[in-house]
């Protein structure tokens, strides 16, 4: 029905602004929760832990890690005309695929090519989702090309995998120091290749 893309950088208060957009859809949000959680890690479990107490209580949650990329994809394929499924966020989405493919690591090419296709096949089924999807995107790549491959391949996928929603989407916002830019008031994304 209409995807609306809110990307930023990190602590700009873009999934604030995302909640804020999926409350004024309705009071039917499934919370697409994209983060692999790390018992070992005790400051990330406080972060996903104090997220999920500022959820209205009303949401549901799905969580996606570790799951495989056609199960994370039910919820917007089930998802009714009425629905609001909002995912947070798809740099957390990339970082449990390549988790996922960390045995793939030796073919480093194969590897992005096989993250791209998970993030086309994912692109699709929220541009198709009959339901209000709101999609939170970490914005990467305002900074020198990372030196580690995996990073590399985590930005360029995720770049392309933003880029590539936002040319679908109906809204799409730049948040940035709490302050929401409407981009679409600035005229069309460039074609692809660009």
């Amino acid at each position: 029905m209409s995807v609306t893309l809110v990307t930023g950088p990190v602590r700009s208060g873009k999934s604030a602004f995302a909640a804020r957009l999926a409350r004024r859809q309705g009071d039917a949000v499934t919370f697409v929760a994209t983060a692999r959680r790390d018992p070992e890690d005790l400051q990330w479990q406080a972060r996903l832990a104090r997220h999920a107490r500022e959820r209205p209580a009303a949401w549901v949650t799905f969580e996606s890690a570790g799951l495989t990329p056609a199960q994370q994809r039910v919820p917007f394929e089930r998802a009714a005309r009425h629905d609001v499924l909002l995912l947070d966020a798809l740099g957390t989405w990339l970082d449990d695929r390549m988790h996922a493919r960390r045995g793939d690591w030796e073919d480093a090419l194969a590897l992005e090519a096989q993250l791209d296709a998970d993030a086309a096949a994912l692109a699709a089924t929220l541009s198709a989702s009959r339901a209000h999807v709101i999609v939170v995107a970490e914005q990467v790549g305002w900074d020198v090309v990372p030196v580690a491959p995996s990073a590399r391949i985590f930005r360029d996928v995720l770049g392309r995998l933003t880029r590539r929603l936002a040319a679908e989407a109906d809204r799409v916002y730049l948040v940035v120091a709490g302050y929401a830019i409407d981009l679409c008031a600035y005229g069309a994304p460039l074609e692809a290749g660009a």
